[in-house]
């Protein structure tokens, strides 16, 4: 993990937004993305409080994770983009749901759905930690492109594109597509979750945790 934290950008973001009333040739500050993963115990109304993980990553995408604790239920994770203003964390999830958060040192604290603060004595922050992508299926929907033996999935929430790993649920979607082009891109439905099998340096890679649904000739909105 990159030891900048959240923080400093946020501080620094601050700083280039005030020079600009200053200076008579105001410079850009850039603020390359970062990699970082975060995890906590939130308060809940009706369990004993909500397991936390959310995974910020380079490309300015992410993943949360959350864990109803007491609950008979698995734990269930979301995806989407992420983006910062100077002095808050926007979560945009593939369904447009928003959620904010505040840094503060190597920590997050979360705000209210409208980007206020939460007055209560209860703990809503997030701590630093080091921790692997979750396994937890997500659902997604995107394009599918395989070309000279390799294939990668435009997901149409974020507009990335990752590798495919190789599967026995993909392959069983794809063998009822035969006699299609290989170069044309299908749109599949499915479950999958992300993986870095050579560490936080390695390629993201989509995982197909249930057999692709295939919609020919539907495309991202």
């Amino acid at each position: 993990m990159k030891k900048i934290t959240l923080a400093l950008l946020f501080s620094l973001g601050a700083l280039a937004l005030i020079g600009c009333h200053h200076a008579s040739r105001p410079q850009e500050l850039t603020l390359q993305p970062m990699e970082q993963s975060y995890q906590g115990v939130i308060p809940c109304a009706d369990c004993s409080g909500i397991e936390t993980s959310l995974f910020l990553m380079e490309d300015g995408t992410y993943i949360l994770q959350e864990h109803y604790q007491g609950r008979e239920t698995a734990p269930r994770a979301s995806y989407g983009q992420w983006a910062r203003t100077a002095d808050k964390l926007v979560l945009t999830a593939a369904d447009g749901d928003k959620r904010y958060f505040r840094a503060h040192e190597e920590s997050l604290e979360m705000l209210k759905r409208d980007g206020t603060p939460i007055v209560s004595t209860l703990n809503y922050t997030l701590h630093s930690v080091e921790q692997p992508l979750p396994t937890t299926p997500m659902a997604m929907h995107g394009l599918y492109h395989q070309q000279a033996g390799s294939a990668t999935f435009q997901d149409c929430a974020t507009g990335k594109r990752y590798p495919v790993a190789t599967s026995g649920l993909m392959a069983q979607a794809l063998h009822r597509l035969q006699g299609r082009p290989e170069e044309e891109p299908v749109f599949l439905t499915l479950e999958g979750h992300y993986s870095q099998p050579g560490g936080e340096q390695a390629e993201r890679t989509l995982v197909p945790d249930s057999t692709p649904q295939a919609h020919p000739g539907q495309q991202c909105d």
